[in-house]
C-alpha cells in the first residue's frame, strides 16, 4: 500500500468516526479519489505576520502529502493570480481566492445535497476539482457538469480529473449564471458563497428540486441553506446547523475601495454589546441588517462602513462600563445593526437553524422562526 493510500484510508477513517461520512458510497469516493492530484502543490499560513504571508508547500516536500490528507482547507491561489508555482522563494502576502475545502465540509455538503443516483446536478464552482471527482465517483459522469469562472484553475482542474479517470461535463464560465443550455437540474450545489441567490439558478433547477449554498455579504459573515424550488424563480428552504463559510463568488464580492478614514459623527449608547457581532450567527445578523457594510474590529471596538453611502458607524466602550456608538452618514447602520440583534436576543439568540428563506421574483427574504416573523430582504 502506498503512503497516499495509506493516507487516504486514514482520512476516511477519521471522517467516518467523526460523523461526516453518512454512508457507504460517499466513504468509498473518499477512500477513492486521490486529493494530491487535486492539490500538487498549495501555500500554508506563516504564524504572526501582519498581513498574512504564504508559504508555498509543492510535491515531495517534508510534510506535503500529510497537509493533503489532513481535514483542512488548502489555499491554492491568492489573489486571484498568484499560485504556489508562481513563488520561487520565501512568502508572499495576499488573500486567499481559490482553495480545496477541507474533505469533511465537501462530503457534508454531498450528504446534505440528497443527490440520489440518476439525478442531474450541477456544480458551481469547480475550484481545484476535487468535490468535482467526488461527485463524480458518487454519480457518474454523464450526470455531473460543473462551472468554473476561472479559466486557469478550470484548465487544471480538467487535467487533474482526467489523470483521476474522471469526465463530467466541464464548464468555464460564470457560474451565478448557471448552464443555460444544460437544464433543467434536479440539484444544484455550490463551492463558493453568494449575497443573494441568483435568478438564473432557480430556472434551470425544475420545480421539486434542490438548491445548496453558502449566503454571504460585505462582512464575510456565512450561512449554509438548503432550499426547495417551488416553482420557476420560487424557492423555499431552512439555515442548516453547523459552521459552513466559502469564499464568495468574485462577480459578488465587495467593489475596490479607499482606505478607511473614521471621521467625527454622532456619539449616543449603544443598546447591545458590540461583542455579540463576534458571535457566528450574531455577526451574521448584523450583515442582514446592514448587507451593505463592511465590518472589522473586535470585541467592543467595532467598525461598520458602507461604501456606497459613505456611511460608518464605530464603537467602544465607555467609562461607565457600557459601550457608545458614534455614525455618520446618510444610513445610521448601528441603528439597523441594534434592531435586528435584538429580535435575536429576544428570540434566545438561536444558531442559523432558527432561520429560513423565501425566494421570489420580486423579493429574498430571510425569516426568523416562520416566514410571517421578522425577516429582512437580501440585497438583490
Amino acid at each position: 500500500m502506498s503512503t497516499a493510500t495509506r493516507l487516504r484510508a486514514a482520512l476516511a477513517d477519521r471522517l467516518a468516526e467523526d460523523g461526516a461520512l453518512a454512508d457507504d458510497e460517499w466513504s468509498s469516493a473518499a477512500r477513492a479519489v486521490p486529493r494530491e492530484l487535486f492539490t500538487p502543490a498549495y501555500f500554508t499560513a506563516g504564524a504572526g505576520s501582519v498581513p498574512t504571508r504564504y508559504r508555498p508547500v509543492r510535491e515531495g516536500e517534508p510534510g506535503w502529502l500529510e497537509g493533503i490528507y489532513s481535514d483542512t482547507t488548502l489555499i491554492t491561489q491568492l489573489d486571484g493570480r498568484t499560485r504556489p508555482d508562481d513563488v520561487t522563494e520565501g512568502t508572499v502576502p495576499g488573500s486567499p481566492s481559490s482553495s480545496s475545502t477541507l474533505p469533511s465540509l465537501v462530503l457534508r455538503m454531498w450528504h446534505q445535497l440528497g443527490a440520489e443516483a440518476g439525478h442531474r446536478v450541477l456544480e458551481i464552482g469547480t475550484g481545484t476539482g476535487y468535490s468535482t471527482a467526488l461527485g463524480a465517483h458518487r454519480f457518474g459522469d454523464a450526470d455531473l457538469t460543473s462551472i468554473e469562472y476561472d479559466p486557469v484553475l478550470g484548465g487544471a482542474a480538467a487535467a487533474a480529473l482526467k489523470a483521476a479517470g474522471f469526465a463530467p461535463r466541464l464548464i468555464i464560465g460564470d457560474g451565478l449564471r448557471g448552464d443555460p443550455d444544460g437544464g433543467p437540474y434536479d440539484r444544484l450545489i455550490a463551492t463558493c458563497a453568494v449575497r443573494y441567490l441568483p435568478l438564473p439558478w432557480l430556472h434551470q433547477v425544475r420545480p421539486g428540486g434542490r438548491i445548496l449554498v453558502t449566503l454571504s455579504g460585505w462582512s464575510y459573515a456565512n450561512a449554509l441553506a438548503l432550499l426547495d424550488v417551488t416553482g420557476p424563480g420560487q424557492a423555499t428552504g431552512r439555515f442548516l446547523p453547523g459552521c459552513t463559510s466559502f469564499m464568495i463568488a468574485r462577480p459578488h464580492d465587495r467593489p475596490p475601495r479607499p482606505t478607511l478614514a473614521l471621521l467625527p459623527g454622532e456619539e449616543r449608547p449603544s443598546q447591545i454589546d458590540p461583542a455579540k457581532l463576534g458571535d457566528w450567527t450574531g455577526g451574521w445578523v448584523a450583515q442582514l441588517a446592514a448587507p451593505s457594510a463592511e465590518r472589522t474590529g473586535a470585541g467592543a471596538e467595532q467598525v461598520l462602513w458602507d461604501v456606497s453611502t459613505g456611511s460608518q458607524a464605530r464603537t467602544v466602550r465607555d467609562t461607565k462600563g457600557g459601550w457608545s456608538v458614534t455614525q455618520r452618514g446618510p444610513v445610521c447602520l448601528w441603528d439597523r445593526v441594534e434592531r435586528a440583534v435584538r429580535l435575536w436576543q429576544e428570540a434566545g439568540e438561536p444558531h442559523q437553524e432558527a432561520f429560513g428563506i423565501t425566494v421570489s421574483a420580486a423579493r429574498q427574504r430571510v425569516w426568523l422562526g416562520t416566514e410571517d416573523g421578522p425577516g429582512w430582504d437580501l440585497p438583490i
